[in-house]
């Protein structure tokens, strides 16, 4: 049976957003942290997941192209991105540094849902590669599908779903892992590097988009 126009769009969707999102970043790190600690993981699992719809959807409307209109708007969110992941990734630093507050069920206070939602909403549109990978890429490479546009990005939406559910999930089955402090300090120490390397890469970016 020949494969028809709408599942190729689909599938195709779905490889690309896989693509996109498979790599470790400030939003996956998160996620894995609050999944191996149990803590609000529905809800951050739903606030990426749905984010990431809401980026496509607005990819597929063609946002992209007002974003390119808007020349001071990805040198703002560089900056301001910027900053909040090198105040994250010191944070990280910190547990990494300080073996007493790294254990799930020994770290004191534990961030309550708001705290986790904000800190989540901040990782994902803080962040301007969401801007320029899934509504810029993404969205551009929906409209090559013309008419099965939406069958695309319901592939790449299918892709974001299941890759977030994964990760916050099955993160507890790396639990046994994590029981020692030890891997706890080398997540903590992993996360701080990334979110500072990220940070960097954004001010370079905001400093070649001003």
């Amino acid at each position: 049976m020949p494969t028809t126009p709408a599942l190729v769009a689909v599938a195709s969707g779905l490889a690309l957003g896989l693509g996109l999102i498979v790599a470790i970043g400030a939003q996956n790190a998160f996620v894995l942290r609050q999944g191996l600690r149990l803590e609000h993981v529905s809800a951050v699992v739903a606030v990426c997941a749905l984010s990431d719809l809401a980026l496509i959807v607005a990819g597929v409307f063609g946002a992209g192209a007002a974003l390119e209109r808007v020349p001071w708007l990805v040198p703002a969110v560089c900056f301001a991105g910027a900053a909040f992941l090198l105040g994250y990734g010191a944070l990280a630093a910190r547990r990494a540094l300080r073996p007493g507050v790294l254990l799930p069920d020994s770290a004191g206070a534990r961030a309550g849902l708001a705290a986790t939602v904000g800190t989540c909403l901040a990782l994902t549109w803080l962040n301007p590669h969401v801007y320029l990978d899934t509504v810029v890429l993404l969205g551009s490479m929906a409209s090559t599908h013309g008419e099965h546009r939406w069958e695309f990005a319901a592939g790449a939406g299918l892709g974001s779903i299941a890759w977030f559910t994964v990760l916050g999930f099955g993160a507890r089955l790396l639990r046994p892992v994590f029981a020692r402090p030890a891997a706890w300090r080398v997540l903590d120490g992993v996360i701080a590097v990334v979110m500072t390397a990220l940070a960097v890469s954004l001010v370079l970016r905001g400093a070649g988009a001003a």
